[in-house]
């Protein structure tokens, strides 16, 4: 166990105190806090951003009415906090729509609303006219007035006192309850990427690691004095640690900027952006668990392959189960608690994120989490045996790629 102690020591030291390291330690807390403070706070801005409409009308009354429910309170929630300035035009003249074109092109005005009898009909008519096609809230925002203008002189008409048709077209506000989830899928395909991305780059590492000492013929004068299977334990185990201490400096930063008031002003409703403790220890643990799964498959061609060309041509075997974890996404977003979302999270290869994606979506059943990790521990333990094997023999095999059958013979080996 000392032997493998110094080799992990080793692996540690050598890659923690790069520049590489250094650098993305810090950079990706920050540009994962920038993206997600960025685009909550260009999202506040896009809607309290202001417009200036024109309510064109041969009835002035309901022009009226119309202008005051506008630029009241907003009747949407895509326009928050959208401020409309309406100008009611009535009764308009014969060239007037030519000078709202004109001024549409001329960005004085963000739309005009035209209203106007029906043929052959007492109902009238409505055209809305935006400057750009881009103002959907603002279309919006417009109809949901005309909605409850329309009702209130309907209600008007049948009788009811003016009072009651206050109260029955007052709108309605949903108030967020105390337990209503923090988290979002926002951040739930946030760690989704990184599990991805951490699990992939530090379980190639170990591929490359391999490599690079085969080639140096480091390993002749290693195995002199320690066991193949301890050099690809300590390999594992180093490796490992420079992960968890990367991703320990991440889930750090994440609860610090999520408990900041920044993120609370910043971060709406709809866009909850903290990182809950039990989210980050089984990111946590499901990282363990994926690394210890990846990088012994990652160990194993390491010792067959001779270069980082052939190793490229087999990261096929690690790439295959992650992207299918990709393509699941959907499936796994849509219901999380879904017959298909429950057999592809059992997977061991595929729990380490999909089982991690659904606890961050929507906590799954106890016995569902306690049995991916049975299920993940037997696995683990089936490659280790046969990495283990392979890298015993193929940690000192050089020139051609092994086949197959070469291989199988490797598995017998005592």
């Amino acid at each position: 166990m000392h032997k493998v102690w110094l080799i992990a020591r080793r692996e540690y030291l050598e890659r923690v105190t790069t520049r590489a390291f250094i650098v993305s330690t810090v950079l990706i807390p920050v540009l994962m806090g920038g993206f997600v403070f960025g685009s909550s706070f260009l999202d506040r801005k896009s809607s309290s951003s202001s417009a200036h409409i024109a309510i064109a009308s041969t009835d002035t009354q309901f022009a009226l009415d119309l202008q005051r429910e506008i630029e009241s309170t907003p009747a949407t929630k895509d326009a928050k906090d959208i401020k409309i300035q309406a100008d009611v035009i009535s009764p308009p003249g014969h060239d007037i729509r030519g000078i709202l074109e004109q001024e549409l092109d001329d960005k004085s005005l963000d739309g005009y609303l035209w209203i106007a009898p029906a043929t052959n009909s007492d109902h009238l008519t409505f055209t809305f006219t935006p400057a750009s096609n881009n103002r959907g809230a603002l279309r919006n925002t417009v109809a949901a007035a005309l909605r409850t203008v329309l009702l209130r002189q309907q209600l008007s008409q049948e009788g009811v006192r003016s009072g009651e048709v206050a109260t029955l077209t007052q709108p309605v506000t949903i108030a967020q309850g105390k337990h209503t989830p923090k988290s979002s899928t926002g951040v739930a395909y946030i760690l989704f990427f990184l599990m991805y991305m951490v699990v992939m780059l530090y379980g190639m590492n170990v591929a490359r690691s391999i490599i690079e000492e085969k080639t140096s013929r480091v390993f002749e004068v290693l195995l002199a004095t320690i066991r193949p299977e301890e050099m690809m334990a300590g390999k594992i185990l180093g490796v490992g640690s420079v992960g968890l201490t990367q991703i320990a400096v991440w889930m750090l930063a994440a609860g610090l900027i999520s408990a900041t008031p920044l993120a609370s002003s910043l971060a709406s409703g709809d866009m909850a952006i903290a990182v809950t403790i039990p989210q980050m220890l089984f990111f946590i643990l499901y990282f363990v668990f994926g690394f210890l799964l990846y990088s012994s498959m990652a160990a194993a061609l390491g010792a067959m392959t001779n270069s980082e060309q052939e190793l490229q041509q087999l990261n096929m075997f690690l790439v295959m189960p992650l992207a299918f974890c990709m393509l699941m996404l959907p499936v796994v977003t849509n219901d999380p608690n879904s017959f298909w979302s429950r057999v592809v999270s059992l997977i061991p290869f595929c729990s380490p994120l999909l089982m991690n994606f659904r606890i961050s979506l929507h906590m799954p059943q106890p016995w569902e989490i306690a049995l991916s990790f049975v299920l993940m521990s037997i696995t683990i333990y089936a490659v280790l045996w046969v990495a283990s094997r392979i890298y015993r023999v193929g940690v000192l095999m050089y020139g051609k790629r092994p086949n197959l059958p070469e291989i199988l013979r490797w598995l017998k080996y005592s």
